[in-house]
């Protein structure tokens, strides 16, 4: 069988059975077997694959089938132009959450050595694109599950930030030993009864999606939390989900009165992002 036969056969099983973008995805699992990139793959069509190669890429389509997430599939998933290890211990990186890397290297850009921490770090995206970005900011990654702080320190090691970002363990703030100046966190925010309908659930971390009732439990307990950890001029990152913006302004309204509530939309047009700015101490 050839890539280009390989290709159209996988493309129509995984349209067949309702998967967006089903040619990009075959796409993405045949380079990722071939260890190529996909446009070597599409130069070359013609070339014969073996059978092992043949295989490994038809027991990655039924698996898709099945509902696993291609991230997970191949243990790869790209987010702020750095390829980053996942598998089913963290949450896989979304597009949307770019925004709060972009929304803390702009404001820590106001510090001249900044110190930031990255609670419920999962994966290590946003800590390790922080380090990468801010090589005078000192970044703690916290997350309450020992596994994902391992998988995040493979991606610290991968991209050699090892040395700028320190992983501890805990709840939420209450392990980063110092105050600091920006507080970035990406939470679970699904209310309870609604992720089993997350496309990913039963793959994805529950742990990682279930905000509670809500979907707000989590996030509150560590707006709480950052009255005492957060310094003066500092700031508070929250990603949100869809119509959660509003009531997390509010809560941080009541919680810091004196600071500066901004609410940012993604690009879908999405309140995603709410930041609560400090006055000076």
């Amino acid at each position: 069988m050839t890539r280009r036969q390989a290709l159209e056969r996988a493309g129509e099983l995984l349209t067949r059975h309702k998967i967006e973008d089903a040619a990009l995805e075959a796409e993405v699992f045949l380079a990722h077997v071939l260890k190529i990139t996909r446009t070597q793959l599409l130069t070359e069509p013609d070339v014969e694959l073996k059978k092992r190669q043949e295989d490994t890429f038809k027991t990655f389509v039924k698996r898709r089938i099945k509902g696993e997430p291609n991230a997970y599939i191949t243990g790869h998933r790209e987010f702020y132009g750095l390829d980053f290890l996942v598998d089913k211990r963290v949450l896989i990186p979304r597009p949307e959450t770019e925004m709060l890397v972009e929304q803390a290297i702009l404001r820590a850009k106001t510090f001249q050595n900044p110190i930031i921490a990255d609670v419920g770090t999962g994966s290590g995206a946003i800590a390790v694109s922080l380090a990468k970005s801010l090589p005078q900011a000192e970044i703690y990654a916290v997350d309450i599950s020992k596994a994902a702080l391992k998988a995040a320190g493979r991606n610290s090691l991968q991209h050699g930030v090892q040395e700028k970002v320190k992983f501890v363990q805990g709840d939420l703030l209450e392990p980063v030993p110092v105050s600091v100046d920006i507080i970035v966190a990406n939470l679970p925010y699904v209310i309870t009864d609604d992720v089993p309908k997350v496309n990913t659930a039963g793959f994805e971390p529950g742990q990682a999606l279930d905000g509670g009732p809500d979907g707000l439990d989590v996030i509150k307990r560590l707006c709480q939390q950052a009255k005492d950890k957060l310094n003066g001029n500092g700031c508070l990152l929250l990603e949100t989900g869809m119509g959660q913006s509003q009531a997390v302004a509010k809560l941080l309204r009541e919680l810091f009165p004196l600071s500066k509530i901004e609410i940012i939309n993604d690009l879908s047009g999405i309140e995603r992002v709410v930041c609560a700015t400090l006055p000076a101490k």
